[in-house]
């Protein structure tokens, strides 16, 4: 006679086993942040908007004396995020160290490659936007998505050589790098040196401990909280506690600390993230509002400068003999990388919310990085392939 299953083993069946191969996924991220986005865009344009976005931006003030974020938008944006950053920063850390930007052969063509991709557009965007109020825009071209670019990278299989998509990958953690330095630099308030003196010397007592081995998880978390409390009232950004928090984490403990917090950063804290950030009510005067400067900005930017840096960088790097080209691919290939890269989505909205006050600025520019993810995918997805399809041929 047949066992008959218990309750227990019907839900790892049929709900438990189903999530846990979903999110084993290499595309599960750029999914899931599809869908937020997705969802949050028909919650902003229906007739719960306004509780949504109320509901985001109500302020709730706990113990004033200590000035910590007043709103669930704040506490996503400069709280939840830390740990995003720490992620990002932990995985710069190891490609720096033993991954593939640890020798100048290895790192030349995908740091070149990313200066290519962040000054370009950037460029392109502060000479359509230098004499508007929307100059100090000039940072949201310059991010690349991570997981998404990846996670649409992989949706060509094999087509898509290792060696480019590893490619991609360190071209996109240097390009977190220079927004992570944008940020820190460009995009923070009046300096408090008494809170950023506080954060250096807890930044020092950290790593003392760490040089010692004398620390444990939960006294990094414990003195990690300390450092965000001062960064976030020094006038720098606060998420750059994490990166700094993340550069002196040992070697032999980042896989421990990136393993624990892939999940709950990639599936809890960016969707809401994306819940949060993307709430944009699609204005009736569609057209005027895609075709402002700052619109043109964002696209050209994020849709050309994009591709035209990455490229362009790459070949003079491969001309002059500084870096060489990924083995077993094209440059039709290499130019449908940079059209993904074009993917800004989390870094370029969060320095939107950074460079514009003003909800309307906010709203054009999500919508011009929004639209120009779509364009960027279509024109990476066909790029990738058809060079996919000459190499097949030669």
């Amino acid at each position: 006679m047949a066992k008959i299953p218990s309750i227990r083993q019907i839900i790892k069946k049929q709900l438990i086993s189903p999530i846990q191969e979903f999110i084993k996924d290499s595309r599960a991220v750029g999914i899931t942040l599809l869908v937020c986005t997705i969802v949050s865009l028909l919650l902003a344009n229906s007739q719960w908007k306004d509780t949504y976005v109320h509901l985001m931006e109500r302020e709730v003030h706990l113990f004033p004396f200590l000035h910590l974020p007043h709103s669930m938008l704040h506490w996503i944006n400069d709280g939840l995020m830390t740990l995003f950053f720490f992620l990002v920063g932990m995985e710069i850390k190891r490609e720096l160290l033993i991954g593939e930007l640890s020798s100048i052969k290895k790192a030349s063509l995908p740091i070149a490659a990313a200066i290519g991709g962040m000054l370009v557009p950037a460029a392109i965007y502060a000479a359509l936007n230098s004499s508007t109020p929307y100059h100090s825009g000039w940072g949201i071209p310059m991010a690349t998505d991570i997981a998404f670019s990846l996670g649409v990278a992989s949706l060509l299989g094999n087509r898509v050589p290792v060696q480019l998509k590893i490619f991609l990958m360190a071209l996109a953690i240097i390009d977190d790098l220079g927004a992570i330095l944008v940020i820190a630099v460009f995009y923070g308030g009046d300096i408090s040196w008494y809170y950023l003196l506080g954060a250096g010397v807890l930044l020092g007592i950290l790593h003392l401990l760490n040089r010692l081995r004398g620390n444990k998880w939960w006294v990094t978390l414990g003195i990690g909280l300390l450092v965000w409390y001062c960064i976030f009232n020094s006038g720098i950004h606060a998420t750059i506690a994490g990166v700094l928090i993340a550069f002196l984490v040992p070697l032999d403990r980042l896989s421990n600390y990136e393993h624990t917090l892939h999940d709950p950063v990639n599936f809890i804290i960016l969707p809401l993230f994306a819940l949060a950030n993307t709430a944009i009510e699609v204005p009736g005067n569609f057209s005027e509002a895609i075709t402002t400067s700052l619109s043109w900005g964002v696209l050209a930017g994020l849709v050309l400068g994009k591709p035209i840096g990455i490229t362009l960088a790459s070949w003079l790097t491969v001309a002059t003999k500084l870096g060489e080209r990924p083995t077993g691919t094209s440059w039709i290939q290499l130019i449908g990388m940079g059209a993904l890269a074009g993917i800004g989505f989390t870094m370029s909205i969060f320095i939107t919310m950074l460079a514009f006050t003003d909800p309307a600025s906010q709203n054009i520019a999500k919508l011009a990085i929004l639209i120009g993810a779509v364009i960027s995918v279509l024109a990476g997805l066909l790029l990738l392939y058809m060079g996919s399809k000459k190499r097949s041929l030669n």
